[in-house]
């Protein structure tokens, strides 16, 4: 058990929320979708997802001990084991084609893998994800809210936020400290055509590195080609801006 928790691992035992999880997926009917679960563990979530059979499934498994038990377990995932750390997949060398993230993941990386999740944007049209309550309250905040930050809007940039049901500490072996919530994000479009994400990053960290400070303070430094939308924002703080603000803001970042 000592190995498991310093992995990170919180085992989920509650088959109810299992089965919720896994139903939260929104799957075509009508084609079969490459799903990876991500830290399938001892396979609570995993028996639901290979009982789908429009599902090509692919499971993301650091801990040495576990592929072995799920090959023994669920014999469909014969060279579908991905025994690597997640955050260092390089996800294009086995898909070329979409596919949607599923996991209850490790909360002491929970938020890498969030950027993991928009580094490959492009092939991630959904995910659904059990998290620490905290950091899916974080995921999922709207402007005006303590908890709207860098990972809100950089998020919210491709994703649309779906905060679905929380989890009680309860359900796990061994509990953690925390409670859980599970989120779904599906992918949209609406700032493809005007965003780039370097910009907007960079403006978003600095914007929310002095939270507490105006943007005219908290911005300081920043070259701007045109200061007008500037001018109309620089006595808020970070925390009002919508993500739409934070776009528009990048595109006369120089």
């Amino acid at each position: 058990m000592k190995k498991i928790k310093s992995l990170g691992q919180h085992f989920l035992r509650d088959q109810e929320t299992a089965q919720r999880i896994v139903d939260s997926l929104q799957l075509e009917t009508e084609s079969t979708s490459i799903v990876v679960e991500i830290g399938p563990g001892e396979g609570v979530l995993t028996q639901y997802l290979v009982a789908f059979p429009n599902i090509e499934l692919y499971v993301v498994e650091l801990d040495k001990r576990l592929p072995t038990l799920l090959l023994q377990k669920f014999p469909r995932l014969k060279d579908h084991i991905i025994h690597e750390d997640v955050l260092k997949v390089n996800f294009e060398t086995f898909f070329k084609s979409p596919f949607l993230v599923i996991g209850n993941f490790p909360y002491n990386i929970s938020t890498q893998i969030i950027f993991k999740v928009l580094e490959y944007r492009h092939q991630i049209p959904q995910m659904v994800g059990m998290f620490q309550r905290e950091v899916a309250q974080r995921i999922a905040a709207q402007p005006g809210s303590k908890t709207y930050g860098v990972t809100s809007v950089l998020t919210q940039l491709y994703f649309d936020v779906d905060y679905l049901f929380e989890v009680s500490n309860e359900y796990f072996e061994p509990p953690p400290k925390v409670q859980s919530a599970v989120i779904r994000l599906k992918r949209h479009t609406r700032f493809d055509g005007n965003c780039d994400y370097k910009k907007v990053r960079r403006v978003v960290k600095q914007a929310f590195g002095q939270r507490r400070k105006k943007l005219n303070n908290a911005l300081k430094g920043m070259v701007f080609s045109d200061t007008t939308f500037f001018d109309e924002i620089k006595n808020k703080r970070a925390e009002q801006l919508s993500v739409s603000d934070f776009v528009t803001l990048s595109l006369f970042c120089q």
